[in-house]
């Protein structure tokens, strides 16, 4: 089966960038952003993913983190009209996958309806990709055959979650970090037990990943405890029992790979000005000139990081 051709110009590709992890980057994805002629991104797209762009492609950071700062949404759909309709092939380059609590139905409406071209590039969300990268399988057979996910944005004012989140035999939570406590009380209301297993796991698939484990009871106070931040994805369920089961130790990871997990560059931070093709740092956010390890020393795959454990109160017995 042959490579899917590429797009013709003037077309715009709506692309998913996986959950941060460079090697987790579709064969898809990686050809279209070494053709196209702009990529315009959110925040949380790795540089080495950004690196697979042509030298002359412009790469345009519009922002998209939560409660920060980000290029309005109507801007984008105005940024990615314009440069197709002069010609350009356009990647909108988006975190995890796109179809999943991204804004690709109205980035799609608007293209539609200018007469723009376009495709779909589904990616590996963090919904799976994060648990995967602790050692949580979502379904297992016997305890969960079913899986809610849900945004946890969404656990503000007036809304709340779900009807049907509560009694899910596997709830996953994006976006979820501040509103944790709101959220761990509703479903608590709801009538789960505050014993069931819950984690969270913060900047899922990067070298810099953590973890905490809890019960739903304690879980809200385990991440403030720890200084847990967004990006992060939690989980609910009797599969959290399983992650003694399927993580393999640290130390047997490392010899397997033959020398160990190599350390994320540092220095990398938003707002740094950067040379993509050399990996390197051109002008830090606080401006400071201070270059960083050269390209390929961030990792393509770092299994399953240091772990913040708080198992108290978790049963042991399935």
């Amino acid at each position: 089966m042959g490579m899917a051709p590429l797009p013709p110009r003037g077309f715009v590709s709506l692309v998913g960038a996986g959950p941060g992890d460079p090697g987790l980057l579709t064969l898809r994805a990686r050809d279209l952003l070494a053709s196209c002629d702009s990529v315009l991104h959110d925040h949380l797209a790795h540089p080495e993913i950004l690196a697979h762009a042509p030298r002359h492609a412009e790469i345009v950071s519009v922002g998209k983190i939560g409660h920060g700062s980000q290029v309005e949404q109507d801007r984008i759909h105005a940024m990615m009209i314009e440069r197709a309709w002069r010609g350009m092939r356009v990647v909108r380059l988006q975190g995890g996958c796109p179809t999943l609590f991204g804004r690709v139905g109205e980035e799609s409406a608007a293209l539609r309806a200018a007469g723009v071209a376009f495709e779909i590039v589904p990616g590996v969300s963090s919904a799976l990709a994060a648990p995967a990268f602790a050692g949580i399988p979502l379904t297992h057979r016997g305890i969960a055959s079913s899986v809610c996910i849900v945004a946890g944005h969404c656990a503000t004012g007036e809304r709340a979650l779900p009807s049907g989140a509560a009694s899910a035999e596997t709830l996953v939570v994006l976006m979820g970090v501040r509103t944790l406590p709101r959220i761990v009380s509703e479903l608590l209301a709801a009538g789960r037990s505050p014993d069931t297993p819950a984690a969270c796991v913060s900047r899922g698939s990067w070298a810099d990943q953590r973890e905490v484990v809890a019960t739903l009871g304690t879980l809200a106070a385990r991440v403030e405890k720890a200084g847990l931040e967004a990006p992060a994805v939690i989980v609910i369920g009797e599969v959290v029992r399983l992650r003694n089961e399927t993580v393999r130790p640290r130390e047997d990871l490392e010899r397997s790979r033959g020398g160990g997990v190599q350390p994320r560059a540092e220095g990398r931070r938003f707002g740094d000005e950067m040379d993509l093709r050399r990996g390197e740092v051109v002008r830090a956010s606080d401006g400071l000139e201070r270059p960083t390890a050269k390209r390929g020393s961030v990792p393509a795959c770092v299994a399953i990081p240091p772990v913040l454990w708080f198992e108290e109160a978790i049963p042991t017995s399935v």
